[in-house]
C-alpha cells in the first residue's frame, strides 16, 4: 500500500491527538476545580504533566506535545495544499 497524505494523516491523528486532548482535559478540570476553592486531586496534575503511574514521561512530555502538534498541523497543511490542486480531467 502506498502512503498518501490522507492515509498518513488518518494514521497519525489518533496517536498525536490523544496526549493533546488528555492534557487539555486534565488542565481544564484542574483549573475548574481550583477556581471553585476546592483542592484538586494530585493525580489530575500528574496526568496533566505526563506522569502515568509507572510510566513517567514528565521530562519528555512537553517535547512530545510539541511534536504531536507539529505532526497534526503539518499533515493537515499537506492535505489542505494538496486539495487546492486541480484534479486531472
Amino acid at each position: 500500500m502506498a502512503w498518501t497524505p490522507r492515509s498518513l494523516h488518518r494514521s497519525l491523528v489518533p496517536l498525536a491527538a490523544a496526549p493533546l486532548v488528555l492534557t487539555a482535559l486534565t488542565g481544564s478540570a484542574y483549573g475548574a476545580i481550583e477556581s471553585r476553592g476546592l483542592e484538586a486531586p494530585h493525580w489530575l496534575m500528574d496526568l496533566h504533566q505526563g506522569e502515568f503511574g509507572p510510566l513517567n514521561l514528565e521530562p519528555y512530555y512537553s517535547v512530545l506535545l510539541g511534536v504531536c502538534t507539529l505532526v497534526l498541523v503539518g499533515s493537515g497543511v499537506a492535505l489542505f495544499v494538496r486539495s487546492g490542486r486541480k484534479k486531472p480531467s
